[in-house]
């Protein structure tokens, strides 16, 4: 499974790292994907990057406010995010794609697996 963390408080406009790291497996060879689910919505994609970390995707709700990086000697996949809005307020999980890169563009929930505990993302003042 993959563990979401760093997570916690922010107020309007400010900054977070989140990280995703795995348990028993690698993620070298898997595109790794950042979801949110907000309270009453549906979870939804976020970003996603390539099993190399040369190809990135950002859903247009979080245009270039969200960047996605990997780093894979450490097994380990970032968010960072910043000028965050209160509508960013979510629970924030990763997940992993079976391949290298997501084609699809727009990231479906159910082409994702190893889906593990999220980190709650609170943006208010």
């Amino acid at each position: 499974q993959l563990q979401a963390s760093g997570g916690g408080l922010v107020q309007p406009g400010g900054s977070l790292r989140l990280s995703c790291s795995a348990s028993g497996f690698t993620l070298d060879y898997k595109a790794i994907g950042w979801f949110r689910q907000a309270p009453g919505k549906e979870r939804e994609g976020v970003s996603c990057i390539s099993s190399s970390g040369g190809s990135t995707y950002n859903a247009s709700y979080v245009e270039d406010r969200f960047t996605i990086s990997r780093d894979n000697a450490k097994n380990t996949v970032y968010l960072q995010m910043n000028s965050l809005k209160p509508e960013d307020t979510a629970v924030y999980y990763c997940a992993a794609y079976s391949r290298g890169w997501y084609e699809k563009g727009d990231l479906q929930v159910d082409d994702f697996h190893s889906w593990g505990q999220g980190t709650l993302v609170t943006v208010s003042s």
